[in-house]
């Protein structure tokens, strides 16, 4: 079943790696199909040389049960599930812990928008999610980190920003696919990267203007986007 989205979300992981996002086996991407009935999601702890479409867990979405596959889904997959009953309209998930996103992350601490290239693919700054409790962690952590995503978007559009840094872990990416979730995946690391380097020449940076960080998300994004091609 679902052999096409079994197809792109295998090559999406394989993607994570041509990209230089992974380390080792860190990180998954998943796949939400159209009916909203399943997800698709990488095996558990599988080298990336190692993987083929077949070795693709398919979820129910109702139940969070393994319908097919012979492997252990991710262990992030309850996480991914979640994210897709919570935030309406995206249909790819990608977990890396891509090192300059890690870095933010780790450090607890945003990454601000402080020019076009940022504000071209984020409305604004990457925010952080609160730590987790130890009674969090401790009974269902990878539900609670889900859930101390959602309770940081309540205020936020997670279209307009399509990603987030757990604090202490690394971040999370989404998109309308699974390929969409890798691209800002990969957008998310070079805007930590860049952000790390503003730093460092200028430590007492602001952020980029508003109605800057206005033009340039909105020529790309929503009704009267203009950038590239119909």
């Amino acid at each position: 079943m679902l052999e096409t989205l079994k197809q792109q979300v295998c090559q999406a992981n394989l993607d994570l790696v041509a990209h230089g996002l992974v380390t080792l086996t860190w990180g998954n991407v998943s796949g939400l199909s159209e009916d909203r009935r399943f997800l698709v999601i990488k095996p558990s702890g599988v080298a990336y040389d190692k993987m083929s479409p077949a070795d693709m867990v398919v979820v129910s979405f109702d139940t969070g049960a393994v319908v097919e596959g012979t492997l252990k889904p991710s262990s992030d997959m309850v996480t991914h599930r979640l994210l897709y009953q919570q935030f309406a309209g995206i249909g790819g998930i990608t977990h890396t812990h891509s090192p300059k996103a890690t870095a933010f992350a780790q450090a607890q601490r945003e990454i601000p928008c402080f020019g076009t290239t940022h504000a071209d693919h984020f409305y604004g700054t990457i925010p952080v999610t609160r730590l987790l409790t130890a009674a969090e962690i401790s009974a269902g952590y990878e539900l609670n980190t889900g859930h101390v995503i959602v309770e940081r978007f309540a205020a936020l559009d997670p279209i307009a920003m399509p990603g987030v840094l757990v604090a202490s872990h690394a971040p999370f990416a989404w998109g309308q696919d699974a390929a969409d979730s890798v691209r800002n995946a990969v957008a998310l690391e070079a805007v930590a990267a860049m952000a790390l380097d503003t730093f460092a020449l200028a430590h007492d940076t602001g952020p980029v203007d508003q109605f800057l960080l206005d033009k340039h998300y909105y020529r790309k994004h929503g009704k009267d986007a203009y950038y590239g091609q119909r």
